[in-house]
């Protein structure tokens, strides 16, 4: 059997990828992360360019925005390259693969950047007034105690059930993950200034995406929804021409988030609604591919955890490679049954955008 296009950890993720790319004749470029690994390993975004450099109609495909999630996004970029999918890029076509944009994450197994941001809720306008999420205020303290003992853990859920039973629980997911941008410490933080993954993304559209006048978007997650399933998330109102188009390309079954038609919770600052902006010159139509993997209380459990961990424990403790491993598994499915629904959409998907854009180029 061939090796998986999957792996267990980010250094051989990357390695995997590099190799893949390079054997598909791509254009290699990669940016260096100031932080290290929990090996001491270098950490970078590296990308993979597969056509004409000024290719009018660009697909990108991007994994790791949630690094931890990167184990599904890597998984699909390699198995893609490896495929020999890039006999379907259309003349004067091409294609961009961003992997692990958030290196850090992907490395140590967290949803977060190493400055503790949500990448997902940074591409915000820093000079206006930020965000405000006073549910979340109200639940700062029972969503991240002190300790991580068994009774400080009851204690916190006991007071996070509460607001569920008495608002409901999708209020509470809204609450929690929606964003916020008071408590630096704690989870689902939009930060204070762009990330250096926020800076790093820019930089890549700026220097690989200003010739293209159509631009399709194909960005990997993982943790919400069935089991396996793969919701594809527009970004933008169901109204819009980006909805019409992503539904044009991908069908009917494509859900707006901000139209509140999706599985995640309405969002500040995520990087596929600012896409249009940061690529005002061409014409944008992207999605998020979804996976789901376990229950939306054990990922937010995980994260709570993880989040305590890197605020007061210390992450290569048994204790924390416990927590890691427990991150990991509301991330990433270890079945050949899941990984397999993941190849099968991701493919789907990546051919019906690249249909889209043959359309596009006439």
């Amino acid at each position: 059997m061939a090796e998986s296009p999957f792996s267990a950890t980010y250094a051989v993720a990357r390695s995997k990828f590099l190799d893949a790319a390079q054997a598909a004749g791509a254009s290699i470029a990669s940016y260096g992360h100031p932080e290290r690994g929990p090996d001491s390993g270098e950490l970078a975004t590296d990308t993979a360019w597969i056509g004409p450099a000024d290719a009018q109609a660009v697909l990108v495909l991007v994994s790791a925005t949630h690094g931890v999630e990167g184990h599904c996004g890597s998984g699909a970029q390699v198995d893609w390259l490896r495929r020999g999918e890039a006999a379907h890029i259309p003349t004067g076509g091409a294609v961009l693969l961003i992997h692990a944009i958030n290196p850090y994450g992907f490395a140590w197994s967290r949803r977060v950047t190493h400055e503790n941001v949500d990448l997902n809720r940074n591409f915000i306008d820093f000079a206006r007034p930020l965000p405000a999420n006073p549910a979340y205020d109200a639940l700062a303290h029972a969503v991240k105690p002190q300790a991580w003992t068994e009774d400080a853990r009851n204690r916190s859920r006991a007071e996070l059930l509460a607001y569920a039973r008495e608002h409901g629980f999708p209020a509470l997911v809204q609450a929690m993950s929606g964003g916020q941008y008071a408590h630096p410490d704690g989870i689902f933080y939009g930060g204070a200034t762009p990330t250096w993954s926020r800076r790093t993304l820019e930089a890549i559209f700026r220097e690989r995406l200003s010739a293209a006048r159509d631009i399709g978007i194909v960005d990997y997650h993982t943790g919400l929804g069935p089991e396996g399933y793969a919701e594809q998330i527009v970004s933008a109102l169901p109204s819009s021409d980006e909805y019409r188009r992503a539904a044009q390309w991908h069908g009917l079954a494509v859900a707006s988030q901000s139209g509140g038609e999706s599985v995640s919770a309405k969002l500040a600052g995520d990087w596929l609604d600012a896409a249009p902006k940061l690529l005002a010159h061409a014409r944008v139509t992207g999605i998020a591919l979804e996976y789901g993997t376990v229950a939306t209380a054990e990922v937010l459990e995980a994260l709570r955890a993880d989040n305590w961990l890197h605020a007061h424990g210390d992450p290569l403790s048994p204790e924390g490679q416990a927590i890691k491993a427990q991150v990991r598994d509301a991330f990433y499915v270890d079945t050949d049954v899941w990984r397999g629904m993941v190849l099968g959409q991701s493919l789907i998907a990546v051919r019906q955008a690249l249909a889209g854009l043959a359309r596009a180029l006439g």
